[in-house]
């Protein structure tokens, strides 16, 4: 799994022109799904994304993770992550996962945050979403399982 991560002060969806969800400071991660994915790989990338340190301590430097801060996180899914944009002028997606799987493995992921944190926000799999953000740095990362 892949997770396009962005510290943010804001971050919303909206689906059909209504917001549909919402945090304020904390990360929004834009997760792809491989057809090779499995429950281990969201359970790792679940770690990463409530303990990987990129929010500011006392000092100013990124020691502090989600959960220190009491942050918001808002999983979105998006399948473009996974593309291979290693050849030509087009993406290829065929090593995404299809629409059932991705779908489930988005799903056990999103259960699994509900259970290890109580500030969980989310998309819709497969909807057209429109995201807005305010990244605060910026800080971008992508993760990988």
């Amino acid at each position: 799994m892949r997770a396009l991560i962005q510290r943010v002060t804001h971050a919303s969806v909206a689906v059909d022109g209504e917001r549909v969800s919402a945090i304020d400071h904390g990360l929004l991660a834009l997760v792809g799904v491989a057809a090779t994915d499995d429950r281990a790989h969201a359970d790792r990338l679940l770690h990463k994304l409530l303990h990987y340190r990129v929010f500011a301590d006392e000092d100013g430097r990124m020691n502090c993770n989600l959960q220190q801060i009491d942050g918001g996180l808002l999983l979105v899914s998006q399948f473009t992550l996974v593309a291979a944009t290693d050849k030509g002028l087009r993406p290829s997606f065929s090593s995404a996962a299809p629409p059932a799987h991705g779908q489930a493995m988005y799903d056990y992921l999103v259960t699994q945050a509900n259970r290890a944190w109580p500030r969980v926000e989310t998309g819709r799999f497969g909807a057209d979403m429109q995201v807005t953000l305010t990244n605060d740095g910026p800080v971008t990362f992508m993760l990988e399982t």
